[in-house]
């Protein structure tokens, strides 16, 4: 069967108000959405379960982070458990702030990835590579390493839960996109890496969604792309122009 086409919106540590947030909703809840199309949004945490009550039931509700034990002495931190018990069906893991501000390691992301799982939720796996990576064709090599610790750790069976979203870091909150070509190359790659080092059924059903500076303008010409398969939106997101890239393929 073909790949679901699956766009993700993750509003980062935004907005600063209920309101503001309300707002956002409301143009959700009332444009014309692309039936076809899986959707997800990323609030920030303290909004997740007001939201459950609001969003129309097209849209799926996904933690922006988890920690990978059920319980006990870790500050600040949400459980998988806590997440499924409030019935939140998605979490992001790996996203590059979390790599570059708060110094995950893949290892680690990849701990969390199988936590995830194990717990029932679905997961949204980030990877991509820095603009030196990028300017010294260390593209698929850094992409690579950063899945092979979450291979590493999940068995096949484990992929049905994961959506890989490539963002490249130079690319996210820039204002810079990768070009379609350079999208579709990098997702080509992955699936490639899918198939070799999990299995080719693995990387025939896995979703892989492109991050990065999406916007209603560029999303169209991104989503012909025959390996990319939807998007994972930052600041457009919070956009009207969000509905737009929903529904890139109309």
């Amino acid at each position: 069967m073909p790949r679901q086409f699956f766009v993700g919106g993750n509003f980062k540590m935004n907005p600063t108000s209920s309101g503001q947030l309300g707002s956002i909703i409301s143009v959700l809840n009332s444009a014309d959405l692309d039936g076809t199309t899986g959707i997800v949004i990323a609030p920030p945490s303290l909004y997740l379960i007001p939201l459950k009550a609001t969003v129309r039931s097209e849209l799926q509700l996904s933690a922006q982070n988890c920690y990978y034990k059920d319980s006990g002495a870790f500050t600040g931190e949400l459980s998988p458990a806590q997440l499924v018990d409030a019935n939140i069906p998605y979490v992001i893991l790996g996203h590059s702030e979390r790599r570059t501000l708060f110094h995950e390691t893949s290892e680690f992301v990849a701990q969390k990835t199988k936590a995830a799982l194990n717990a029932t939720l679905k997961v949204i796996l980030c990877v991509g590579e820095t603009l030196p990576e990028r300017e010294t064709g260390q593209t698929a090599a850094v992409v690579q390493n950063q899945l092979q610790a979450v291979v590493d750790v999940l068995q096949e069976s484990d992929w049905s839960g994961v959506v890989i979203a490539y963002e490249p870091v130079w690319a996210i909150g820039t204002g810079r996109v990768a070009t379609s070509a350079q999208a579709q190359q990098a997702h080509l790659d992955i699936r490639t890496f899918l198939t070799q080092a999990v299995s080719p059924a693995v990387a025939e059903n896995t979703r892989i969604i492109y991050g990065g500076s999406v916007t209603a303008a560029n999303s169209k010409d991104l989503s012909t792309q025959s390996d990319v398969d939807g998007f994972l939106v930052g600041g457009a997101s919070l956009k009207p122009e969000f509905v737009n890239i929903i529904n890139a393929r109309n």
